[in-house]
């Protein structure tokens, strides 16, 4: 139960050496330590010599604990002996964003957990998106358990901060079309002209998106289902269909 009620909250343990790959790769957090379980070392030599390597290079100290203590301070059982504990992760304003010619940027809002929100940005990033903004109630703060369900890709992508009507502004300064997600008045995304640049908002499946963003886009989008369903996907896999279908109209032939 303790573990199930710590993974909604505040977690900069990265577990795993995919999740601790992602924060020296990306370079947008330190780590401050590693914690590795002594009893285990024989058996992940490769990844004790690889973070030994990076240890100077990136400053962060290793220390060898026991599989108890590694327990005590994870959220899951997929770390395989091996943990970091890192600093904060400053994310900056939108107003800060170079945009692309080309570019494909995406904002996620409303997911109720840490995990389904990794699986969004996990899909996100390999359908090619170049940033995500995210509204300034996220996810981050479960900076490991989102790693994790990502499989490394929260601390591969860029992040950006912007409330959703001023990200849809900055984007229409920017001549970049705005696609949100939705029913009403909404073109089938298999139709839809998806063309970079664009700007793709979805909604939590609670929530969705505010009538003020929605009234700032300039097309609605929806995902048409094979079979009667009443029932709406969740956001997270409305994104990743989504950005696939963004992925399948500008790739290159």
């Amino acid at each position: 139960m303790k573990k199930e009620v710590s993974r909604q909250g505040d977690s900069l343990i990265f577990e795993g050496i995919t999740s601790i790959s992602a924060v020296l790769k990306g370079g947008y957090r330190k780590i401050e330590r590693i914690l590795i379980d002594g009893e285990r070392c024989s058996k992940k030599a490769r990844e004790v010599n690889f973070l030994m390597k990076m240890k100077d290079i990136h400053g962060f100290d290793i220390e060898y604990t026991s599989k108890d203590e590694i327990d005590a301070l994870t959220t899951g059982s997929s770390h395989g002996g091996i943990i970091a504990e890192c600093t904060d992760r400053i994310i900056p304003s939108l107003s800060s964003l170079e945009v692309l010619e080309k570019g494909f940027y995406v904002m996620i809002d409303g997911i109720e957990d840490p995990y389904n929100f990794g699986y969004a940005l996990r899909s996100i990033y390999a359908a090619g998106a170049d940033a995500v903004i995210l509204t300034p109630r996220n996810w981050m703060s479960a900076a490991g358990v989102v790693c994790r369900s990502s499989a490394g890709a929260s601390e591969l992508m860029p992040l950006y901060v912007s409330e959703g009507t001023d990200a849809c502004k900055f984007f229409k300064e920017k001549n970049i079309k705005i696609a949100a997600a939705g029913i009403r008045d909404s073109v089938s995304a298999f139709d839809a002209n998806l063309s970079l640049p664009i700007f793709l908002i979805v909604g939590g499946e609670k929530r969705g998106i505010s009538s003020a963003v929605q009234s700032l886009s300039d097309i609605t989008v929806r995902l048409d289902y094979g079979r009667e369903f009443r029932n709406s996907l969740s956001a997270a896999s409305a994104a990743s269909i989504l950005s696939y279908e963004i992925l399948r109209q500008n790739r290159k032939k």
